[in-house]
């Protein structure tokens, strides 16, 4: 009977403790003969096991894993556009308070090309996230490659050579092997592979059990997710607005007035006007654009980049306040300004050049850190961020052309422009602090904390709000003697922002900010190779290695709670923020554990001589979240997040491990491993 139970008990076990692969994947090329130039479409399509879905490539929401494709450049082929899904749908994620698209049961991946050369030859990689429904965890970013080739070209025979001939077409698994001619995925089953550990494995004692590909995989872009393309647009609109209350913009209007009260048809070539200024800004998106995906994806990531972008905005931030001009070469603008003097449309549309040029001066910070944070986001967003931001300026100067007595209603230019000017150049200093954050949050500097951060914007739009009330003054302002309606609201609109930062200090949530802010240290701990006790939500305090845990329980005596998490993990954030604080919750892990958060996903080095070969797949783990991964299904046969598991100093698993739980659920788990580590384990070799 005894060894009855322990049967029993190791079924149940094994039920929590499963590698998951729930995707099996497959491609499609053209049946049909195509001809060298012919633009075709290729598909790689996802079938996914019951309860689950996979994440698009675009949606709204920050924070969760996108898919994403990567193409090997070949001389053999051509993308064109980017890659669609197809099959999706939107759904609020109240977690990252957005919409995002998902699809379940299938999802399909669908990209033109163009065949340029005979035999093309089309490789990648392509990177996705599951999560469960039922569960509600999430997979780990996966990586898998593709190829495809043997395409029927006319006039030439299909190559029949190698292991992917024929219209083969097949995805190679993390270990290099190719699945058969039925363009499967090798290990492609959707069910869980079960597990062969047995739950008293010790910790330190590692396994030779096979580990799912690829679930050491860094999550892609796990610095700052992009913007949602609404946001960035109405961004970009108000930053046109704002440019047009520059003071070497505002004198322009009345210019603009005196040129078209000499036209005839003043109402068609005013649209004419209108839309050739945002033609002209729209080329210098264009050219922007023209440098590709990778480009934008390198300067959004990269350090280099995100360094320099500081300076730029210090720059702009300081050449607003008056130190320096940025301004084109004298001879270009005056060579573009005689151009306009020519009668028809052409002479519109250099008046439209001039306009744009001579308002470089003012313009070029705003443009400059559109562009910079266009390169957030998708290809296409300098174009559409300079429409944006040149719609403005399209509307008002072609209503003041065709109805020019608007300009008697204007204020006239004078001191309150130069105002502007200021503010916005304070404005690019609280900017230029995101992209010095970038680099701190992806090398682990842990300089520019989230506290540090807030106490900088928090100085700058107090002396923003001082600097509108004129109790600030730089040496060539005039001093402010009446404080008008405008004036009064936007100071308050300022000190009340300040005041709602304020306890933002104090680790309050402030989610205006949640995609600008440095993450709270106690909720996306940055670890670091040499790890101790560190801060965890709510004020729990714990350790970002397992090593350190096992120590600190072996002299307190305590089990260990073990957190695998991630990053970008959803679910793994709603436990934090839904379960965890619950009282009962919070004084077991305070009290009865040790706890350690363990990220799947962090990319700290290991230093060299911590570097090893997993005995799972013969890699080398050169990561902290590479380690955590395959800590995670060696020891414990699970690739998902978020998974908790309690065991005791020696290493040695209480009762089985647990994920995405209800409060009650989770403090049963608690209490359950807390009473069986109190006497003998149930569980014994």
């Amino acid at each position: 009977m005894k060894h009855f139970s322990l049967l029993i008990v190791l079924a149940y076990t094994s039920s929590f403790a499963q590698v998951l692969d729930p995707a099996r994947w497959t491609v499609e090329k053209p049946k049909k003969e195509v001809k060298i130039g012919d633009v075709v479409e290729i598909s790689i399509n996802g079938t996914l096991a019951k309860d689950w879905y996979i994440y698009s490539t675009e949606f709204e929401a920050e924070g969760p894993n996108r898919t994403v494709f990567n193409f090997k450049p070949n001389p053999t082929y051509q993308l064109v556009g980017k890659i669609k899904p197809v099959g999706f749908h939107e759904k609020y994620e109240e977690i990252w308070e957005g919409k995002v698209s998902i699809a379940e049961n299938k999802a399909k991946f669908v990209q033109k090309i163009k065949i340029l050369q005979a035999n093309p030859v089309i490789e990648g990689t392509y990177e996705y996230s599951v999560c469960s429904t039922v569960s509600g965890q999430c997979l780990p970013v996966k990586e898998n490659e593709f190829k495809i080739d043997g395409f029927n070209i006319e006039g030439q025979r299909t190559n029949s050579k190698g292991q992917i001939a024929n219209s083969k077409e097949q995805i190679a698994d993390s270990k290099g092997q190719i699945t058969n001619s039925k363009e499967q995925i090798a290990n492609s089953n959707p069910t869980t592979q079960q597990p062969n550990n047995s739950t008293t494995q010790q910790l330190n004692n590692p396994t030779t059990q096979q580990l799912n590909n690829s679930t050491t995989q860094q999550l892609n872009n796990s610095t700052t997710p992009p913007q949602s393309l609404w946001s960035f647009l109405a961004l970009a609109f108000l930053a046109g607005m704002a440019s047009i209350f520059m003071p070497c913009i505002y004198p322009i209007m009345p210019m603009t007035v005196s040129f078209f009260t000499k036209q005839t048809n003043g109402t068609q070539k005013a649209t004419f006007y209108g839309f050739s200024i945002m033609f002209i800004f729209g080329l210098i998106g264009l050219v922007t654009m023209a440098f590709g995906a990778p480009f934008l994806n390198f300067i959004s990531t990269h350090w280099l980049p995100n360094l320099i972008f500081f300076v730029i905005f210090i720059l702009f931030g300081v050449s607003l306040l008056g130190a320096f001009e940025i301004a084109l070469p004298n001879d270009a603008v005056n060579k573009i300004d005689q151009l306009s003097e020519r009668g028809g449309l052409i002479g519109i549309f250099f008046m439209a050049l001039t306009l744009v040029v001579v308002s470089f001066s003012c313009t070029v910070p705003f443009v400059g850190s559109l562009l910079i944070l266009a390169a957030q986001g998708e290809v296409l967003r300098p174009l559409y961020g300079m429409l944006a931001f040149g719609l403005p300026f399209a509307v008002v100067f072609t209503s003041l052309a065709m109805f020019p007595q608007w300009l008697k209603n204007l204020p006239k230019s004078g001191g309150w422009l130069g105002e502007m000017k200021v503010v916005f150049g304070l404005l690019e200093f609280a900017l230029a602090l995101k992209f010095l954050s970038n680099i701190d949050l992806a090398y682990h500097w842990d300089l520019l904390h989230r506290n540090i951060f807030l106490v900088l914007w928090i100085v700058i739009f107090t002396v923003v709000g001082l600097y509108i009330l004129g109790l600030v003054r730089l040496p060539k302002d005039t001093k402010v003697h009446k404080y008008n309606a405008t004036r009064l609201g936007f100071a308050a609109l300022t000190f009340a922002f300040v005041l709602y930062m304020i306890p933002g200090v104090a680790n309050k949530p402030l989610p205006l900010l949640a995609g600008i802010l440095p993450p709270l240290e106690n909720t996306a701990p940055a670890a670091t190779a040499n790890s101790k006790l560190r801060g965890l939500p709510h004020q729990l305090q714990g350790f970002y290695d397992l090593d350190d845990a096992l120590t600190e329980a072996q002299k307190t005596q305590k089990p260990v709670f073990i957190d695998f998490t991630g990053y970008a993990c959803a679910n793994c954030r709603k436990m934090e923020e839904y379960v965890w604080p619950d009282a009962k919750v919070l004084k077991r892990l305070k009290n009865d554990f040790v706890i350690a958060s363990l990220y799947v996903d962090d990319k700290t080095e290991l230093p060299r001589e911590k570097h090893y070969v997993s005995t799972y797949d013969q890699k080398t783990k050169t990561t902290i979240g590479a380690k955590n991964a395959d800590l995670q299904i060696v020891k414990f046969n699970n690739n998902a997040q978020p998974y908790y598991c309690l065991v005791t100093p020696a290493g040695e698993l209480i009762i089985p491990p647990v994920g995405y739980s209800s409060t009650e659920d989770f403090v049963a788990f608690l209490d359950k491993g807390l009473t069986n580590f109190k006497k003998p384990l149930a569980i014994s070799h």
